[in-house]
This record gives structure tokens, sequence and C-alpha cells, in this order.
């Protein structure tokens, strides 16, 4: 692979010109040029995404995507019903699950989130994709035009946790809205970007 300069893309052994961080490990690779970015709009893929952005929190994307096989295993592919009626005997059998991220705040903080989607009273895809800001005329440039929270991502974490939602602040909130394709931050120059 070589490295265009500044332009924080990478071109791979395929030719073809990536985000610099998804074009290492094969795993990053495939996410990053099958999903990341992709408009989702289906009620359970996305509250898969909510679910798995807290538990990142504090820990690299890529741990979390190699273990998201077993998340959907011990979360029931993350249908909400089935999540919401989760039990603390689940909680404790997921706390000593080692193939999932073994944390008792984010495992209940996605049996909480399961029911508060359940209590919504507008769809899940309309309410999230209700906090999309307008397309940019550009791509970024570089990760330094990449923000980290916008006053949109602040305004959908404020608006989930009044609806009870968990581990949803503004930072984790801006991934998702990038993760789910709310917002384009693929590069410039990157063969996913729109703009």
């Amino acid at each position: 692979m070589s490295v265009i300069p500044r332009a924080e893309i990478i071109l791979g052994d395929d030719g073809i010109a990536r985000c610099g961080w998804g074009a290492g490990d094969a795993e990053y690779r495939r996410y990053h040029d099958e999903e990341w970015g992709t408009p989702q709009r289906d009620r359970q893929r996305l509250f898969e995404k909510v679910c798995l952005e807290g538990f990142q929190a504090g820990l690299s994307w890529i741990t979390i995507l190699r273990r998201r096989p077993a998340f959907r295993e011990v979360f029931h592919d993350f249908d909400p019903e089935r999540v919401a009626a989760m039990t603390d005997t689940d909680i404790q059998r997921l706390l000593g699950d080692e193939r999932i991220i073994r944390h008792r705040g984010k495992i209940e903080a996605t049996i909480q989130n399961a029911r508060a989607t359940l209590e919504l009273d507008t769809p899940l895809d309309e309410l999230l994709w209700s906090f999309a800001p307008p397309a940019r005329a550009t791509n970024p440039a570089s990760f330094a035009e990449v923000p980290a929270v916008t006053p949109e991502s602040t305004a959908m974490s404020k608006e989930l946790r009044r609806r009870g939602y968990r581990f949803v602040g503004p930072t984790t909130m801006y991934a998702l809205m990038q993760a789910t394709g709310m917002v384009d931050d693929h590069l410039a120059g990157c063969f996913r970007a729109s703009r």
C-alpha cells in the first residue's frame, strides 16, 4: 500500500483509494467498503448501531467489529422485542461471556434502549434521521475536518436521553450518524466519497 501525502487516503494493493483508517485490517476494510456511511433505515440494524456505538465508547471500533457476531448472538440479533424481555439472569450470564464487552452498564443500557425503542411514538428510523444535517457540498479533505460532535448529534443525544436511552452521548451519536450514512465523512479522494 502507498500513502497519498496529506490526503490521508491510502491506495490499496487492489488499486482502490480508501480513507486511511479503512485500508489496513481486513475487517476494517470490509466495513469501510460495504457499511460505513451507507444510509441505513432498517429498525433492527439502526437499533444494533445505537447499541454497538454505546459499547464502543472508550474502546476501538475494531474491537466491536470483531465481537459483533457474538453481540448479535447474545442480543437476539438486536431484535428490540427480544432484547427488551431480557432479565437479570440474562445480565449475569452476559457478564460472564468473554466473547462480548462485559460491562454491566453497557449491557443494562442495551436492554433499556430496547425498552425505550418499543415505547417510541414514532419509528426509530424517522426519529434518528430527523437529526441528519443537510449534506455538505464536498467531502472533508482530511480527518482534521471531521468533527467529533455537531449541533445535530448533540440534539439527537439530548432527545434520546429524554426518551430513556443510555450511552448515547453527542460523540457516540455523531459516530452513529457516520456509520449509518446520515453524514458522509469519507474523505475526498476515497472511492466511497459522494462529493
